[in-house]
């Protein structure tokens, strides 16, 4: 755990110490509500629209435009335990199941009791969304995919069909994709899911405050949060449409062209520098923090996470620790900081999957059918983010075949031929492959024995992948395409994981003597939670509606204190 404050050198923000007010009676608010929320992503509007839905007066803002990383994600939700969406598919699943996969992959992040609560209340939230517009569709697919085509909305988005977890938990399709006809467009689907929400929040009377940014909390002499000060662009006005043009800039070239989205980032951060103007907020009963991570914050990245510093930010510019110092600049404490996924993912194609993943030595230490986070953290964590796969013309062959049209998005094809093109060493013979390479052909050569061995059913994978997908590097010539985390035509996508540390049961940020800290909530990507491990695709969002309908459900129970 981590206990630091403004004061520290490596604080790293632009938030400021609390402001406590030696009369409390005499302070002037701008505006006051029941409670506020910082940061109108997936956390944010949940807890605002569920602590609207408890009848109280809720106030959210935002430094951009709404929606955050869920907005520009790809719209997958994590839900299971037998969800509405699942029957009509026909898929089984039980509570029981998904407490028994999801504990293998969150390996007690949180409590089993918070584990068990998010499986169970799965179904209910689903149910909650549905009731609140958003869609989604029956339409399952089966097989193992990091994203399924425009045709498939349910899909496993998980490890569940890798042996080793099939083992302990029965498979399930578990990612619900937001359903929205724009054909095959993956990235901005995340408002399949937020865009409903956002509207209920509105329609409930949830007011919202855009381009405006907290930079402090307000504590009564208790320490009890009963405020925030911001600073906002004057709405309406030339700066904050430039503002929002210039944010919006910035987030639509990240994926593609992150100089340009650098270019435009700046000019909408020196907008912030020099038209704000300072507002104090009253929140009655309590404040959540719900910005996301800090993935934007280079600094902080290179403090807490440097082995991923190298891989493609993934969320908006809003994602820069904001709500994480917040937190501690009133006594909060964060864990887990060190967490990170990157994800590399190799199917489809699925002959790549089917292909070896070796490191810089030549040696293979991963099953390359495992979701895309697994076989990055074991590239960033433990081999100094390398990674080359290793294949023959025969799987060539299919890969190329399986590029096709029609067969993949654009976002999985396009990577997938450049890497093919300019990423690729190929030699006759494994020791001319090793040498283009610098690694051993000894390693190579022994990593590439054993792969056949497993492929012809004499051995088992080392790696614990099946003998159907172990199709063995046989057929001369052979390639080597760089996968790595710093590879630039093929992004490795990098989020973080670590936030507050929060009293489970209630969403309450806690200090570092467990205790809650009255008035301040956390949810979200800004607190620890249930994906704060390892990730899986919709399991961040999943955990956003679950963790910020708990904080707007125990924010609304709160007595005000003033």
């Amino acid at each position: 755990m981590e206990n630091i404050n403004p004061s520290d050198e490596e604080w790293f923000s632009q938030i400021k110490e609390p402001l406590t007010p030696s009369n409390m009676s005499k302070m002037s608010w701008d505006e006051e509500a029941d409670v506020v929320v910082i940061g109108c992503g997936g956390g944010g509007v949940s807890a605002a629209l569920e602590a609207s839905e408890q009848n109280q007066q809720v106030l959210m803002i935002d430094r951009f435009f709404g929606g955050g990383a869920t907005a520009a994600s790809g719209g997958v939700f994590y839900a299971g335990g037998g969800t509405k969406i699942q029957k009509e598919a026909g898929v089984e699943d039980n509570p029981d199941e998904m407490f028994k996969y999801l504990q293998m992959e969150t390996q007690g992040i949180v409590k089993d009791s918070t584990l068990r609560k998010f499986c169970e209340d799965s179904p209910k939230n689903v149910d909650w969304l549905l009731g609140h517009g958003v869609e989604f569709n029956a339409s399952v697919y089966k097989k193992k995919t990091s994203y399924p085509t425009s045709n498939y909305y349910l899909y496993h988005s998980d490890n569940s069909l890798v042996p080793k977890y099939a083992e302990i938990a029965k498979p399930a399709a578990r990612g619900h994709r937001g359903y929205i006809k724009k054909g095959l467009r993956v990235t901005g689907l995340g408002g399949s899911i937020f865009d409903p929400l956002f509207n209920s929040a509105k329609k409930n009377g949830v007011k919202v405050l855009l381009q405006t940014e907290a930079i402090r909390l307000i504590q009564n002499r208790g320490g009890r949060v009963v405020g925030l000060e911001v600073l906002q662009i004057p709405p309406g006005t030339k700066s904050a449409k430039r503002h929002m043009k210039f944010s919006k800039r910035a987030q639509g070239f990240q994926m593609y062209i992150r100089p340009i989205a650098n270019y435009y980032r700046k000019k909408a951060i020196a907008i912030e520098e020099n038209e704000r103007k300072t507002k104090t907020i009253k929140a009655k009963k309590g404040v959540i923090l719900s910005t996301g991570g800090f993935i934007f914050n280079r600094q902080m990245v290179r403090k807490y996470i440097p082995k991923y510093e190298r891989g493609l930010p993934l969320g908006t510019t809003g994602d820069d620790g904001a709500g994480i110092r917040l937190g501690q600049s009133v006594g909060g404490v964060s864990d887990h900081m060190n967490r990170a996924t990157a994800w590399r993912f190799l199917n489809p194609p699925l002959a790549w999957g089917q292909g070896i993943v070796v490191n810089k030595r030549g040696e293979r230490y991963c099953n390359e059918m495992v979701y895309g986070s697994v076989l990055g953290e074991a590239m960033c964590e433990d081999h100094e983010g390398k990674g080359i796969l290793i294949i023959d013309s025969k799987l060539r062959k299919e890969a190329l075949y399986q590029l096709g049209p029609g067969k993949l998005l654009p976002f999985q094809r396009n990577p997938v031929i450049l890497n093919m093109l300019f990423k690729t060493k190929k030699s006759r013979t494994i020791a001319g492959l090793a040498k283009k390479c610098n690694m051993s052909p000894l390693k190579l050569y022994s990593s590439i024995d054993k792969y056949n061995l497993a492929s012809k059913g004499d051995i088992k994978d080392p790696f614990g992948k099946p003998q159907e997908d172990c199709k063995g590097i046989i057929e001369s010539p052979f390639f080597a395409i760089d996968v790595s985390l710093e590879n630039r035509l093929f992004p490795c996508s990098v989020i973080t994981l670590g936030g507050l540390k929060i009293n489970e049961e209630t969403g309450n940020v806690i200090n570092k003597e467990g205790k809650n800290i009255e008035g301040l909530y956390a949810a979200g990507r800004t607190a620890v939670g249930v994906c704060s491990n390892i990730y899986v695709s919709g399991l961040s969002i999943g955990d956003c509606i679950f963790s910020g309908r708990r904080a707007g459900l125990y924010v609304s129970g709160l007595e005000a204190q003033n």
